[in-house]
């Protein structure tokens, strides 16, 4: 096994911004063969996200419509959704070729009650179509994530978003150790963690080392790394941001596979808005999971008819049919 596909725990910040700043083609080529070093390079995961309860967030997160301290946000907010009702989307899901569901409710941190019940039904009713079931919900305490643990949760998801040095630029609500301290949880729990970040926000290339310093200094390695591009929203605080250049994205995703060679590294936010030519380029690059779907959460994603014909234009002859197959 080469030295690039070695599982490492101390990359420093110099190290992974030398892999950011290396040439685009030697990055990309030495990612795709850590890549196939330890995962299928034809096999591409399709997960569906679900916003199981939209708006009215008290967190101050800058990218994010449904913080409920940008009032000049249009959106409708929403109950938390009824554990029928998010089963049958899940089952729709997996007929459309998505093997893993995630939910997503806008909270700051979970409550015991009725709420918290539901939402442990959701997580038994995805399991029992055989697919995997991810949440994010905010803040947790042990108690919680032992009944999400005897519901069947594969992974519970919590972004960093970004590194520590910036954090405070995009968030004041939350702190950066709280992050930390509910990865902890999690992972002590028993639950694959689902934690990566934005680009595109502001922030310098140092700070995307650090946030992926960060990331790969967790022992093990978070078993997902959403790569998200941000999406201006109007009425946010970064909605005047311009779209992160598409190459930047790759550089990123290549970086990651770098950094935490066995991780599911997942293209997600602002993939819409990507060439098919960029997104073949991040496949390349070490990317091995897409969100599946029109909306991701909030924002908009690339349409299902999309992402069936970029499928067949890049698998094997008739392979498109086959859910996840390149």
């Amino acid at each position: 096994m080469s030295a690039d596909s070695l599982i490492r725990h101390d990359w420093t910040v110099a190290e992974i911004t030398a892999l950011l700043e290396a040439p685009l083609l030697d990055l990309v080529g030495r990612a795709q063969a850590v890549h196939r070093a330890h995962h299928d390079p034809d096999h591409v995961q399709r997960a569906s996200l679900l916003s199981i309860k939209t708006g009215g967030c008290p967190e101050d997160c800058a990218y994010c419509p449904q913080s409920a301290h940008h009032r000049e946000v249009e959106l409708t907010r929403d109950r938390l959704m009824e554990p029928d009702k998010v089963i049958a989307l899940a089952q729709t899901a997996k007929a459309a070729g998505a093997s893993r569901f995630c939910m997503g409710a806008a909270w700051r941190e979970v409550r015991d009650g009725r709420e918290f019940d539901a939402v442990v039904e959701m997580v038994e009713g995805v399991r029992a179509l055989g697919m995997e079931a991810c949440v994010t919900l905010g803040m947790l305490k042990p108690h919680q994530a032992e009944r999400l643990v005897r519901a069947g949760l594969t992974a519970y998801n919590h972004n960093l978003d970004t590194s520590p040095e910036f954090y405070e630029r995009i968030i004041s609500t939350r702190t950066y150790r709280d992050r930390l301290e509910t990865l902890g949880l999690v992972r002590r729990a028993g639950i694959e963690l689902c934690c990566g970040g934005i680009v595109g926000m502001g922030e310098s290339v140092m700070d995307r080392a650090s946030l992926l310093q960060v990331l790969s200094g967790f022992d093990p390695h978070p078993e997902s790394v959403p790569i998200n591009a941000l999406v201006p929203v109007e009425g946010t605080p970064l909605a005047g941001r311009e779209r992160v250049d598409a190459l930047d994205l790759v550089r990123m995703v290549a970086a990651t596979r770098l950094v935490m060679p066995k991780a599911r590294v997942r293209l997600s936010a602002g993939r819409s808005q990507l060439t098919r030519e960029a997104q073949i380029l991040c496949f390349l690059a070490g990317a091995n999971s897409i969100f599946y779907g029109e909306t991701l959460l909030t924002t908009p994603n690339a349409g299902i008819g999309d992402d069936a014909a970029l499928f067949a234009a890049i698998g094997p002859q008739g392979s498109g049919a086959e859910a996840g197959r390149l």
